[in-house]
């Protein structure tokens, strides 16, 4: 193993590493025996499935030397601070909020935040999906599964 590989190679050793982990922690997981076939477990299951599969191919990628090669003009770009900024506040934001506004208000502050990092200048537009977006969600969780995310201003009406 070269030492341009080594990287890439230990990046897919931690995927599988993750993978065994999340594996391990949903056989502990206890099941109760009313259940049929699909239970709480199944789809942690499947996920430790997905991580060992993609950390088994980033690892054969890097011992072939597929994995890690980059274009030559983005060696050269910098670093777009404004957009980095623009997704730290949101993220910081969503944080400092969320227990206070409640999650819809805490998660539309961070949809518009990430929509501007990506270049979005219509906020009004963000908004307005952020705001729908994250009701749908609050609602599924909340109503529908019956699991509590979050409780805040907007929440305390619904």
């Amino acid at each position: 193993m070269t030492p341009k590989t080594r990287g890439p190679a230990l990046v897919g050793a931690g995927v599988i590493a993750f993978g065994l982990l999340v594996f391990y922690q949903t056989a502990q997981i206890p099941v109760s025996p009313l259940y049929s076939k699909v239970g709480p477990t199944i789809f942690p299951y499947l996920v430790a499935v997905g991580l060992l599969a993609l950390g088994i191919a980033l690892v054969i990628q890097a011992w072939r030397g597929e994995w890690g090669e980059t274009d030559a003009d983005q060696d050269d770009k910098p670093v777009d601070r404004q957009a980095l900024g623009w997704l730290g506040l949101g993220l910081f934001l969503n944080v400092a909020l969320i227990d206070v506004l409640g999650f819809v208000i805490a998660s539309t502050i961070l949809f518009v935040c990430t929509a501007r990092a990506f270049g979005s200048l219509k906020w009004q537009r963000d908004l307005g999906i952020s705001i729908a977006l994250g009701l749908i969600a609050y609602l599924g969780f909340d109503k529908l599964l019956g699991i509590s995310i979050g409780v805040g201003v907007l929440e305390g009406i619904l």
